[in-house]
C-alpha cells in the first residue's frame, strides 16, 4: 500500500472483534493473526495427483488453507500423499461418516470440518474429538442452513438465526466439555439475510474464532455480489477470521474474490491493486483492454502494491497522489506516469503497458529487499 495510505483515519478503521486464538496448521486463526483467505478443491480427492496439482495452483495465488472432501476411504488413504506433497494447510471435509474424520487426523489433516446436523451421536463426536486431540488437528464446527438437526427444525420451524447458532452452541458444548477449545465455527446459509444474522447473533455468543461464508452464493458473478455483500457486512463491523467465497467457479477465482474484499477493506494486502475508470468518452486509450492486460501481466506479483489506472485528467493526478505508481491519459497518444504520487515522466501509449509491468516489478523486487 501507498505512504498516503498507511496512515490510520477514524473513519475507515475496523476494529475487529476480539476472538480466542487457534492453530490450523501453520497458520493462526483469530485473535490478532491475518484474516486468512481459503478455497476447495474440487478434483476428486482419491486422485491425489490431480487434487495435488489444484492446491498448488491454489498455493501460487496466495491460498492460506485449503479444504478437501473426504467422503470416503479412498480419499481419506490419499490425504496423506496429499498434504506431503503441499505447502499450505488442509482441512479435510467430513460428512456423514465419523470414521473418515478420524483416518483424516491420522493422515495429517490440520482441521476437521464437521457438520453437527449428520455427524452422528455424542459418542462418534468424542472419537473424533479424541483423534484431532491425538494428532494436532483443529476442528471447524460447520453449521449449515440446508441440514440442521431435525429436533431443530421441528422446535423452530423452518432455518432461522436462532436455529443455526443454537446448533453450533450445541456443538461447541459437546467440545468444551471434552476441554477441547481449538475449534471455529461457521453458520452458512444460501440466504445472505439468514447469515449475516446468524453470524452477528454467534458473535455475541462466543468467542471462538468464525469462518465466514455465505454457501452456494452461485456462478462467478451473482457469487461475487452476494458474498462480498454478505461477508462485506460482517468483516466491516469486524467479524470474520478466515473466509471462503464459495463460487461456482474455478476454485482459483475464490481465492482472488477474497483477497479483493479483504483488499478492499483494508484487512489485507496482497498483490497489485488496481484503481481503474470506468473509462468514457474522455479517455486517452482503450481503459478496459490495458486493465485487463495488466491484470493478467501482474498475476505473479505478491508484494501489495497500489496502481492506478485513469483515462483522462480529471481525476487522474489525485488518484495518482493517492497510490505507488500512476498512469493517467492524455493527449496525442500519451500520457503522464507517476511514481509515489508525483507526475515522473510523459510515456507513449504504445509504450505504457511495458513500462508499468517493470515499474510495478521494480517496485515489488524493492519490497522484497526491505522485507529482508
Amino acid at each position: 500500500m501507498s505512504h498516503m495510505h498507511n496512515s490510520i483515519r477514524p473513519w475507515r478503521n475496523i476494529e475487529r472483534r476480539m476472538s480466542r486464538k487457534i492453530r490450523v496448521g501453520k497458520r493462526f486463526v483469530g485473535g490478532d493473526a491475518p484474516i486468512s483467505v481459503q478455497s476447495m478443491t474440487n478434483t476428486p480427492t482419491h486422485n491425489a495427483e490431480a487434487t495435488i496439482a489444484q492446491i498448488k495452483g491454489l498455493e501460487d495465488i496466495g491460498a492460506d488453507i485449503v479444504r478437501v472432501s473426504c467422503p470416503d476411504v479412498a480419499s481419506t488413504r490419499a490425504l496423506k500423499t496429499i498434504i506431503d506433497q503441499v505447502d499450505v494447510p488442509i482441512v479435510a471435509d467430513i460428512h456423514f461418516h465419523y470414521k473418515r474424520g478420524i483416518e483424516a487426523a491420522e493422515a495429517g489433516a490440520a482441521c476437521l470440518r464437521i457438520n453437527p446436523g449428520n455427524v452422528g451421536s455424542e459418542a462418534r463426536v468424542r472419537e473424533v474429538v479424541h483423534a484431532a486431540r491425538a494428532n494436532g488437528c483443529a476442528i471447524r464446527i460447520g453449521v449449515n442452513g440446508g441440514s440442521l438437526e431435525r429436533h431443530l427444525l421441528e422446535k423452530y420451524g423452518e432455518p432461522c438465526p436462532q436455529a443455526m447458532v443454537e446448533s453450533a452452541l450445541d456443538h461447541a458444548r459437546i467440545l468444551d466439555d471434552l476441554n477441547f477449545q481449538d475449534y471455529k465455527i461457521s453458520v452458512k446459509a444460501s440466504d445472505m439475510f439468514l447469515t449475516v444474522a446468524a453470524y452477528q447473533a454467534l458473535a455475541e455468543a462466543t468467542d471462538a474464532p468464525l469462518h465466514l461464508g455465505i454457501t452456494e452464493a452461485g456462478a462467478a458473478r451473482i457469487g461475487t455480489v452476494k458474498s462480498s455483500i454478505g461477508m462485506g457486512m460482517l468483516l466491516w463491523s469486524g467479524i470474520g477470521d478466515t473466509i471462503r467465497v464459495s463460487l461456482s467457479a474455478d476454485p482459483r477465482e475464490e481465492i482472488k474474490v477474497g483477497y479483493d474484499m479483504l483488499k478492499s477493506l483494508g484487512l489485507r494486502a496482497r498483490g497489485v491493486n488496481i484503481i481503474a475508470c470506468p473509462s468514457c468518452a474522455r479517455q486517452g486509450f482503450d481503459v478496459i483492454t490495458t486493465v485487463e492486460t495488466l491484470e493478467k501481466r501482474l498475476s505473479h506479483i505478491k508484494e501489495p502494491i497500489s496502481l492506478s489506472i485513469i483515462g483522462c485528467v480529471v481525476n487522474g493526478p489525485g488518484e495518482a497522489a493517492m497510490t505507488d505508481i500512476g498512469f493517467t491519459g492524455g493527449g496525442a497518444e500519451a500520457g503522464m506516469m507517476y511514481s509515489a504520487g508525483k507526475a515522473h515522466r510523459k510515456l507513449s501509449n504504445q509504450d505504457m503497458i511495458e513500462e508499468i509491468v517493470t515499474a510495478v516489478e521494480i517496485k515489488a523486487a524493492s519490497l522484497r529487499q526491505a522485507a529482508l
